[in-house]
């Protein structure tokens, strides 16, 4: 029997070996052996403090891929913190963890998007492209109609997640210590216009009590010390500002506003969203922090 050749023989040929390809076959084997673990305080205390790159899950479906520069457990505390305080399926155990200590540069890596690639005929990581890891979009975008897919319409935050005020804080304040400790505290972005009216929030009396209250309770006690302020409540974050239209905020779920009479008023916002579509995480920011606006930040605090 004849075997056919070639048509056309040759003893050389290219090869192109493809670095990136290997490291991201060998960073999702070596993910997918560990156990995840509860994304917990306990357990991220028996992390090194190293960087490296991590996968989230949600009752057990992936959902997240990111990476930590310099410390994984710092990294991963700021996503734990950011869930507690929203609305969602992230009860205790609920959200786990796995990840991995790498000493490669990270920075020109970028391990974190040749997993998301390598993911993606598994279900994919729908939070690497929905806007959970990003920062505070700053004061332009707070008018911005947030899209039905992104994280925060999906996941907003909790008015009733409670917090309890610093003992230096408690009893005789005004509303600038309040609002100081406050943001301290909470797990998402509390913005106020704190420029041109320092002296005006500072002499802004109130009464804080020696308790642990809601943050829309906390809302009411601070607007009702301030005539002519408006907090609003969007997706994401909360903003407190001199102005007095709350339909400037189509997204807005709730806000808080004195009336003439001295009653402050609580009432539902627009809650509009946009069609769901592509996030721009680019435009909005990159990762998890409260950094404030480049355009505006002497204005916010």
């Amino acid at each position: 029997m004849a075997f056919s050749q070639p048509s056309d023989p040759r003893p050389d040929d290219d090869f192109k070996l493809s670095i990136t390809r290997a490291l991201a076959d060998q960073l999702h084997s070596a993910l997918d052996r560990l156990t995840p673990t509860s994304l917990s305080v306990d357990e991220l205390a028996r992390l090194q403090q190293r960087g490296g790159v991590y996968v989230l899950f949600v009752d057990g479906s992936r959902v997240y891929v990111g990476k930590a520069d310099a410390s994984l457990p710092a990294r991963l505390t700021q996503h734990m913190r950011k869930l507690s305080g929203r609305i969602g399926p992230f009860a205790a155990g609920a959200v786990t963890f796995v990840c991995l200590y790498v000493d490669e540069d990270l920075e020109a890596s970028a391990p974190e998007k040749l997993l998301i690639k390598a993911y993606l005929d598994e279900g994919g990581v729908p939070w690497n492209n929905n806007g959970f890891g990003n920062k505070d979009p700053g004061r332009n975008r707070d008018t911005t109609i947030v899209r039905a897919n992104h994280f925060d319409a999906l996941y907003p935050i909790n008015l009733n997640f409670p917090v309890a005020l610093d003992a230096a804080v408690v009893g005789d304040s005004d509303a600038l210590a309040c609002l100081t400790d406050l943001k301290k505290k909470l797990p998402y972005l509390l913005r106020f216009g704190r420029t041109g009216h320092t002296r005006e929030l500072q002499a802004a009396k109130l009464t804080v009590p020696a308790v642990e209250l809601p943050l829309r309770q906390w809302m009411k006690l601070i607007v009702g010390a301030l005539p002519g302020w408006l907090a609003t409540a969007l997706p994401g974050y909360v903003i407190l500002y001199k102005e007095q239209d709350p339909d400037r905020y189509h997204s807005a779920i709730t806000y808080w506003r004195r009336e003439a009479d001295g009653v402050v008023i609580e009432a539902a916002g627009q809650g509009q969203q946009a069609p769901a579509g592509v996030i721009d995480e680019d435009e909005e920011a990159g990762e998890v922090a409260d950094a404030p606006p480049q355009a505006d930040a002497a204005d916010d605090s």
